[in-house]
């Protein structure tokens, strides 16, 4: 064995250790965010909800408050109960989060965002180890494209953060499927450090998958809000037609923002991604003539690829026409989004083709 070669192999196993070292501090940020929504109190949309579900006679009945004012005191009448957030409307005010904005769910909130960070400042370092244990970007086969997919993920989630937007209330699900995602990795997906096949030795490789990667995460978040979106616009809409949800829905969903800021959100994420996502396809066809002489040949992974493109710009279509707005739409945008996990999962290891390069 080769002094480069045990060297490679030791910086294998030191990104392996850092993988599991990050899926340990991921997990930790995960019992963080469930402390947070068990602990922290109820939002204004909550408060709101449950004005809307007293019943018509204790409603009538409640009295109006009278507080102290400047030595006298003033009374304010019963505030008129709004039963959900319109389209551009403030309404209904949205949550901040799960935490409501009492300082015990804040606390435990930033405790869980700040282990989540540490958390991909370790699973970041695992991914560029692996890359040094190669030589190579580490987008060689599924297990290094899962691990750094789900990097990515987390930096468009703090990215978010840092920017100041109101996505708290991802940090729970997007720990959940991170963990998923690199268990995945560690058990069905790994693939010990090996170089490249011949088609993939391209600085394409690091313009086109770079990019796919992107898109995927940035795809994976307006998933989760248009998958979030929709449980929500049912829950507003049971309590419009003055019905009362169960106890766990309550629980959850009224720590959610209102239905039509997810709506917007999910529709602003996957808009400002799709051009992104049409720059990979056409790089893909560019890197596809350097490597096999042609273009376009309807390889299973080009065809899922321009399926999941399609599907989405049917979606952003769909956001544009006046019929079709809210449900139908994000039925299409969930459509969309499985897509392309088809076209990563299911045409890698189930479907042959020039892409397969699962090493699974």
């Amino acid at each position: 064995m080769t002094l480069a070669t045990a060297t490679n192999e030791h910086l294998a196993n030191i990104s392996n250790t850092l993988i599991y070292s990050a899926m340990a501090v991921y997990t930790l940020a995960f019992f963080a965010y469930i402390a947070e929504w068990l602990f922290g109190s109820r939002s204004k949309v909550a408060r709101t909800a449950n004005a809307l579900t007293a019943t018509p006679a204790k409603s009538a009945a409640a009295p109006a408050v009278t507080v102290n004012k400047a030595g006298g005191t003033a009374v304010l009448e019963r505030p008129k109960v709004v039963t959900r957030s319109a389209s551009g409307a403030r309404d209904v005010p949205d949550g901040p989060g799960a935490h409501g904005g009492d300082a015990q769910g804040d606390l435990y909130g930033r405790i869980a965002v700040s282990l989540t960070v540490l958390a991909f400042v370790v699973e970041l370092a695992g991914v560029v180890t692996r890359a040094a244990s190669v030589q190579r970007a580490p987008w060689g086969n599924m297990y290094e494209f899962n691990i750094t997919f789900s990097t990515v993920a987390v930096a468009v989630y703090l990215t978010l953060l840092a920017l100041k937007k109101n996505v708290r209330w991802l940090g729970l699900f997007l720990t959940t499927s991170v963990l998923l995602d690199l268990g995945l990795a560690v058990t069905v997906l790994y693939t010990a450090s090996d170089q490249l096949v011949p088609a993939l030795h391209s600085y394409w490789l690091y313009i086109h998958v770079s990019t796919a990667i992107i898109c995927g995460a940035v795809f994976y978040v307006g998933a989760v809000g248009t998958l979030l979106y929709l449980f929500k616009d049912a829950y507003e809409n049971k309590l419009a037609s003055g019905g009362k949800p169960g106890t766990f829905a309550t629980s959850v969903l009224e720590r959610l923002p209102a239905s039509a800021s997810l709506d917007k959100f999910a529709y602003r994420v996957n808009a400002a991604v799709f051009p992104l996502w049409t720059f990979t396809i056409i790089a893909g066809a560019i890197w596809a003539e350097s490597a096999w002489g042609r273009y376009w040949g309807w390889d299973p992974k080009e065809t899922w690829a321009f399926i999941t493109w399609v599907a989405y710009a049917c979606y952003l279509h769909a956001r544009s026409t006046a019929g079709w707005k809210g449900r139908k739409a994000a039925y299409i945008a969930l459509i969309a989004f499985g897509c392309w996990l088809f076209n990563y999962y299911g045409v890698n290891i189930f479907v042959g083709g020039k892409h397969s390069y699962a090493g699974v």
